[in-house]
């Protein structure tokens, strides 16, 4: 690549790494069950939240996810999981993901967006964890120990960096 000085800025910021990123919210019941959400366009659960619009930060993303998938305008908690993802062929760019404490919520509050997830259940983690995705069940566990503990966690491709 030529020096910076040699190219225009527009063409020095074309030739920089590519990132997604998405952000979504850990919810518990009363109960301290989490909350997991059935999107239309998947076979795996998720955690409430999607990716970052343009110009979006983590936080701002995710309040608009919460809104848009389950009715509710709430204040997040403290960041929990940053988690970058290495790219897979499905997807050829590294994902970050942000997952921020969305608190206890009452069931009876969520309004579901049907036109994107048909479902939503409340349940124990060891009933949650068989739903989601490799990576949705290593984020998980990591949210609730950093919830817990009140320590953002850190992963790389699901697992602690080496």
């Amino acid at each position: 690549m030529p020096h910076q000085d040699q190219v225009t800025p527009s063409e020095w910021l074309e030739g920089l790494p590519k990132h997604l990123a998405a952000a979504g919210a850990l919810f518990t019941d009363t109960e301290g069950r989490v909350l997991v959400v059935k999107p239309n366009y998947r076979d795996h659960w998720l955690f409430v939240g999607g990716q970052l619009d343009e110009g979006e930060t983590p936080e701002q993303a995710c309040r608009r996810e919460v809104k848009e998938e389950i009715g509710l305008d709430v204040e997040l908690g403290g960041l929990l999981v940053i988690d970058w993802t290495q790219p897979i062929p499905s997807r050829p760019l590294p994902l970050i993901v942000f997952i921020f404490d969305g608190g206890t919520i009452d069931p009876a509050r969520l309004r579901l967006d049907s036109d994107e997830l048909s479902e939503f259940r409340f349940l124990p983690v060891e009933e949650a964890l068989p739903l989601l995705s490799s990576n949705g069940r290593r984020r998980m566990p990591t949210a609730l120990e950093a919830k817990r503990t009140g320590t953002t966690r850190y992963l790389s491709s699901g697992s602690y960096p080496t």
